[in-house]
């Protein structure tokens, strides 16, 4: 039988050990984390301090499960991912959700109306405090990108509306 010399098997076994050691750092709020999440200048930064030589021990957790007196009832809680709403209660809750839309709706368009009546096709009214022409040409420029925006969510609350089964 051939026997390694000490001292080559410590070279051996050397940089495995040095793969298996990860400094650790704590944080500002005691955040932990180790440099195989951030470099050392960023722990730096952060204000993180090195931990060296302490254990680390990670404890999975359990999933919470509803309490009698939770906000959640027991038969949503234990209900599957596959099981179905009561087809009356999804009704009300489709109801519901277009209501809500519709009001959003009629809301975003009155307000649409009042922001192009301020722009005036492009020729707002200047203000006392636009001596400057080119401030009155920002302002005239952002009240064109808002009134685009809010094309676009009233564009956006038509479609969700138009996802809703009808009523």
């Amino acid at each position: 039988m051939h026997r390694f010399p000490s001292g080559l098997a410590v070279l051996l076994l050397m940089p495995l050990a040095a793969a298996a050691q990860v400094t650790v750092y704590r944080c500002p709020g005691n955040v932990y984390t180790s440099s195989a999440d951030i470099s050392a200048k960023e722990a730096d930064s952060r204000g993180c301090k090195t931990i060296e030589g302490a254990p680390i021990t990670v404890i999975q957790g359990q999933a919470p499960r509803a309490r009698a007196g939770s906000p959640v009832p027991e038969a949503a809680a234990s209900r599957g991912p596959d099981s179905r709403v009561d087809p009356s209660q999804q009704r009300a809750r489709d109801a519901d959700a277009r209501r809500i839309l519709e009001a959003e709706l009629k809301k975003e368009e009155e307000r649409l109306a009042q922001m192009q009546k301020e722009y005036n096709n492009g020729e707002p009214e200047r203000r006392g405090d636009e001596r400057n022409y080119q401030k009155y040409l920002d302002r005239a420029a952002e009240m064109k990108a808002a009134i685009a925006r809010k094309e676009s969510d009233i564009a956006a609350i038509k479609r969700e509306i138009g996802k809703l089964p009808p009523s």
